[in-house]
């Protein structure tokens, strides 16, 4: 039994898609969560291409290196973290990072900035601020709501990362959402 890392595997649609892959190439397997695949055996060279390459027309690829996994497993936990439905975030980034990995919170951001080209804080702030236009459109949740769901300070300093991130205010996006819905 070995695990597959799956590079871009970040929602429940992207297991299926890998789940219907799988079974459409005959490779039997255990588990399926975000970025890893149980398989049952050790998968010849030949599969993992044929797999490899059915997985790329879907935007997602087989990993092997330790260092993508990683990273991998670093983006995926963080838009875990900032997607919790209704959950309010409560341990800090660092904090939250360095438990889930089991390693010192530098040693993960250097690897991580090394790898990507953006800090890690960066890909949060990018990652939160998309949980916020996603909230901002569904339209059930306050801007006060949202700030205090995603662990902002205040109002003013999420509507400020907002703004510099999109270039927009966040009435203004939600105003700008509303006029293309129309």
């Amino acid at each position: 039994m070995g695990i597959l890392h799956i590079r871009n595997m970040v929602s429940r649609r992207c297991q299926i898609v890998v789940e219907a892959e799988l079974d459409t190439l005959g490779m039997r397997h255990g588990h399926i969560s975000l970025g890893e695949v149980e398989v049952d055996e050790e998968l010849p060279a030949e599969q993992l291409e044929r797999l490899n390459a059915a997985l790329k027309r879907s935007g997602l690829e087989l990993m092997d290196n330790k260092r993508a996994q990683l990273i991998e497993n670093i983006k995926i936990a963080i838009r875990v973290m900032v997607t919790r439905s209704g959950e309010r975030l409560k341990l800090n980034n660092s904090k939250y990072l360095s438990e889930k990995f089991g390693q010192n919170y530098s040693s993960l951001a250097h690897t991580f900035s090394e790898v990507t080209g953006v800090t890690i804080e960066n890909f949060i702030i990018a990652s939160k601020i998309e949980r916020v236009k996603k909230l901002l459109i569904s339209d059930e949740l306050s801007l006060t709501d949202i700030s205090y769901l995603l662990n902002y300070s205040s109002v003013a300093h999420l509507s400020t990362q907002f703004k510099r991130i999109t270039g927009l205010t966040p009435s203004f996006f939600k105003s700008q959402d509303r006029i293309k819905a129309h």
